[in-house]
Formats: structure tokens, C-alpha cells, sequence
């Protein structure tokens, strides 16, 4: 019997984390993948993978820069198969005062966040209107709600995120692609030690699962659904934030994302 190829998704930022979960979430609805990350454990998460039936195509790669994009989708074109998803969910994080931020760091954060980001969905997005066909999930957050005191780079990368995600799907509504935003809360991934927010009040406290946090947006994605808040205290906050006035909502995230908030 001759074989059949099975669609195929590429998911970014899938080593660990709301990642690995869209990764998984489409291993087991029947995807094949491609999937990326700028750390040696892309492999360990492509072994995983495979385990739940799919092929599996790992990328180590810095999406922080062109090259590493280019890299990505020049293995998208030697596998010679039609993106069905694109699940662009590269990100990073930095704490701190801004003043006191190293440029190196709060560049990266922008060039992974932001320009990698649009970048790749421009290259794939291209190829998905040609076809006038595919669904795109951008990972955005509640953070762009916020002024973030204390992580102002990441809200200000987010917000141009969510923003960014309701233009583009503004622009293709008349196409077969979709565009969603999953618009996560703090969840329980890497994020925060990575961010050197371990000591901080929203390090600290409980977070929400990336497993569930992957389901909502996969589900909306596959919906065809313009954004996806998920978790309902997110939802809460995120109606409160369209309301307050933007300096209450700075202070507000100067208590949870402080250095030293989360002594008690």
C-alpha cells in the first residue's frame, strides 16, 4: 500500500513548555512535524514525538536571527510538503528594571519574540496564500494588556504580538488561512528562571498548565477563532485591563514583577 503523507504542522519554541504540548497535540490529531528550538533538547522533544506515531523533523536553530529562519524553512522546502499549521510560539522573557537591562539581552528578546516571529510567518504565510489554504497560531499573551513594569521589553513584544495577529488576520480574511491568538497567563514552564523572575511575586505563585494552556489554542486555531485568552482569572484580567487606566495597570505589575516581590 502506498503511503500516504499526513499533514503537516511546524511549531516553534518546542523543546519544553506550551511548545512541546501544540507539538504534541498535533502528533496525536495525526500531523507530521517540524519543530524548533535554539537548545540541543529539540532532539530529546523529537524523540518523544515520535513515540505518539508521527515523523518527526527537528530544527536547532536561533530564531532571534534571520539565518536561523532561513535555516527553518529551507528544511521545510527540502521535505517538499505543504505547511498545513504553523504554530509560531518562540519566545523569551527578561525581568529587571529596564535602565539596568544589558542591550544584548533586551535585543534578543525582541529580535525572538518580534522579528523571528513575523518573519517565519511571512516566509510560511506566503506559501499558505498561495495555496489558499493553512491555519497560523501566533503565541501572543495577556502581558500585552499591561504596561509591564519590570518586564517592559517582554509586554511591549507581546503587545505588538496580539496586535500584529488580529492585522494580519484582518488582511487574509478573504482567504482559506486563519490567524489566531493564544493569549496565555503565567504558566508553569521555564519561562520565569529563564527571565531571572524566580524571585519575583508572579514567579512565585501558582501557574497555569502548559498542557491546557496548548489545548485552548490548538482547539481555536483549529476553530478558525481570531484569539484565545486561556484560564478564566486570565480572561478576568484581561477584561479589567481594557478598562483601567494604564498607569494603575503599571503599578499593579510593579507588585507581581518586582525583584524581590515574592519575599514574604
Amino acid at each position: 500500500m502506498a503511503y500516504v503523507a499526513k499533514p503537516l504542522a511546524v511549531v516553534t519554541g518546542a523543546s519544553t513548555g506550551i511548545g512541546f504540548e501544540l507539538a504534541r497535540i498535533a502528533a496525536e490529531k495525526g500531523y507530521d512535524l517540524i519543530i524548533a528550538a535554539d537548545e540541543p533538547r529539540i532532539e530529546e522533544a523529537a524523540l518523544k514525538l515520535r513515540g505518539l506515531g508521527a515523523a518527526v523533523v527537528p530544527v536547532e536553530a536561533d530564531l532571534a536571527q534571520l539565518e536561523g529562519v532561513d535555516e527553518l524553512y529551507e528544511t521545510i522546502l527540502t521535505i517538499g510538503r505543504p505547511v498545513d499549521l504553523l504554530m509560531a510560539n518562540a519566545g523569551i522573557g527578561l525581568g529587571h528594571a529596564f535602565l539596568e537591562q544589558d542591550v544584548d539581552a533586551w535585543q534578543r528578546v525582541v529580535d525572538t519574540n518580534i522579528t523571528g516571529t513575523i518573519y517565519l510567518i511571512q516566509r510560511i504565510g506566503k506559501d499558505m496564500q498561495e495555496r489558499n489554504a493553512g491555519r497560523i497560531l501566533i503565541t501572543g499573551s495577556i502581558a500585552g494588556f499591561m504596561p509591564g513594569s519590570f518586564q517592559a521589553v517582554y509586554n511591549g513584544t507581546k503587545a505588538f504580538l496580539n496586535s500584529f495577529s488580529f492585522a494580519l488576520r484582518n488582511e487574509l480574511q478573504d482567504t482559506g488561512v486563519t490567524v489566531t491568538c493564544l493569549m496565555p497567563g503565567a504558566t508553569d514552564t521555564e519561562f520565569f528562571a529563564r527571565a531571572g523572575m524566580l524571585d519575583t511575586k508572579v514567579g512565585q505563585d501558582e501557574k497555569d498548565d502548559p498542557a491546557e494552556v496548548a489545548r485552548n489554542g490548538f482547539e481555536a486555531m483549529m476553530n478558525g477563532e481570531g484569539d484565545v485568552v486561556s484560564g478564566w482569572k486570565n480572561k478576568l484580567q484581561t477584561a479589567a485591563a481594557n478598562v483601567m487606566p494604564a498607569g494603575m495597570l503599571a503599578e499593579q505589575h510593579r507588585k507581581m514583577a518586582e525583584p524581590g516581590s515574592g519575599k514574604h
